[in-house]
């Protein structure tokens, strides 16, 4: 097993696959920005180095200084993460030409992924389902609106680099189909540096369900278990659960086998997820995530595989330890990101001081976090505070295991989208299961969210001056707790 593992990644994933490494016996070595010099994963390593500025440009996204301390240090691997230089194959192939193990899958299928319609044109070649569309990068506005009249409004452009929701259009008529192709060519070129779009379909009342996969280099793969992605704003997750309310065992067969499908097409190696968009009964390929998941918590909870520990092993060079038969999915687990936001204003990020911090616990409840009182959340980098996660027997034991996680989480100095994850759990139809991408709007959580914060702000304020020793600092959790209901009331006038 290797010796040393530079982990290129920071705040709660950097601890998360660090403590994969302890429990394995591996050494650990943390790379961090000037901002993070003194972060609680710079501290769990065995071993930090500093390798620029705050910004990820000069820090997080600088290739060659990670690999000189990599070289440095001795590691003999490098875990991405996820974010970041996960998904880049110049990184991953500048791990392999410096001999350095990249915990990941080869560059050439991260390469290959990376390009939408590259991967179109291999799961049409193998025979995985994909929603109806052009086979390549379409530029002519002409040939656009044919293409959109034969397979039928409302049609999707997307861009072929495009990931997280980015360089996405959705067209509801041939006068907007000219002036969209040429506004989302150039974002695509200015996010991604390539301007090359395509168009689909545009599927109506989709859920977004992902397969986690497993693939070692010796050819064995298996799929784990499906997640239920669909609560989303502006095509990013928010709350994610395993496995799907509608999963049968039928329907989780045959989506796991075209997952796996999908993996030896494309020789994968490691952890994937390959990510589907579910309609009317019918399952598309979507892409495949050529990382760890933020969501694989979940996953974990219902089958007991450590997922980073199985990335860490294979990169090694071991067999998986288990087959298609032995994996067993047990109860229900559901993860809410918890980040600094503010949903009453439109899910604005609040970087600031954390005054006070007190996650939540008990039976059942997992919290993966690099933050504490005292931390500040920096404006250089996601707002993520946490993963929260809980297991229960049953979906609705689960949900009400959250909503009372979520109760007891207090985060003081900055405002959080605790308030609407509560919203959702108290939904009729989250508890119903019935949901799409489309859900926050359809269901108006929004207004949902400002009257949870109503009605939470006594009992928040109560908890979070379990926190206090001094009247003062009481005064000021009731202070930023109120300024919560303020902001409501201004919102509602």
């Amino acid at each position: 097993m290797f010796k040393k593992v530079l982990v290129a990644n920071r705040g709660e994933i950097a601890i998360r696959v660090m403590r994969a490494c302890r429990e394995l016996g591996i050494s650990t070595v943390a790379v961090c920005s000037e901002a993070d010099k003194s972060a609680l994963f710079a501290k769990y390593a065995d071993e930090a180095y500093l390798i620029g500025p705050a910004p990820s440009s000069q820090s997080y996204l600088n290739m060659e200084a990670i690999i000189e301390v990599a070289k440095n240090t001795g590691a003999e691997a490098i875990h991405p993460g996820y974010g970041f230089l996960s998904e880049n194959p110049a990184f991953a192939k500048r791990c392999e030409e410096e001999g350095i193990i990249f915990i990941g899958p080869p560059s050439n299928v991260i390469a290959e992924m990376g390009s939408k319609i590259r991967a179109r044109h291999l799961m049409m070649k193998a025979g995985v389902p994909v929603v109806p569309g052009t086979k390549d990068a379409v530029e002519d506005p002409e040939e656009a609106m044919e293409i959109a009249e034969k397979i039928g409004y409302p049609v999707l452009i997307k861009a072929s680099a495009g990931g997280g929701g980015i360089g996405m259009k959705v067209v509801h008529s041939r006068e907007e189909l000219a002036t969209s192709l040429s506004s989302t060519r150039q974002m695509a070129g200015s996010a991604f540096g390539d301007s090359s779009v395509f168009i689909e379909k545009y599927v109506e009342e989709p859920r977004h369900i992902e397969i986690q996969i497993l693939a070692d280099s010796h050819g064995n793969m298996v799929y784990l278990s499906d997640r239920e992605c669909s609560i989303q704003r502006r095509h990013q997750k928010l709350i994610e659960e395993a496995p799907s309310p509608i999963m049968t065992p039928e329907l989780r067969k045959q989506m796991g086998e075209a997952a796996v499908k999908v993996a030896k097409a494309i020789g994968y190696v490691n952890a994937g997820t390959v990510e589907f968009l579910y309609s009317k009964g019918n399952f598309y390929f979507l892409e495949v995530n050529t990382r760890l998941q933020v969501e694989h918590g979940i996953t974990e909870m219902v089958t007991g595989i450590d997922i980073v520990r199985e990335q860490i092993r294979i990169a090694w060079g071991d067999k998986l330890g288990f087959e298609q038969e032995d994996i067993v999915i047990d109860g229900h687990a559901i993860e809410c990101r918890i980040n600094a936001e503010d949903p009453l204003n439109d899910f604005a990020p609040s970087p600031g001081k954390i005054r006070r911090y007190r996650s939540a616990g008990g039976p059942g409840v997992r919290v993966d976090s690099g933050v504490h009182t005292g931390y500040t959340i920096s404006p250089y980098y996601d707002s993520m505070i946490s993963k929260l996660c809980v297991w229960s027997r049953k979906r609705e034991e689960a949900i009400a295991r959250m909503d009372r996680a979520l109760y007891e989480y207090v985060v003081v100095g900055v405002k959080t989208n605790i308030p609407f994850h509560k919203a959702v759990m108290r939904n009729p139809a989250f508890r119903r299961g019935d949901m799409t991408t489309s859900f926050i709007e359809e269901e108006n959580i929004l207004e949902a969210v400002e009257h949870v914060v109503k009605a939470d702000s006594e009992k928040g304020a109560t908890l979070a001056s379990a926190l206090e020793a001094k009247d003062k600092k009481v005064a000021a959790i009731t202070a930023a707790v109120h300024a919560y209901v303020n902001m409501a009331q201004k919102t509602q006038r």
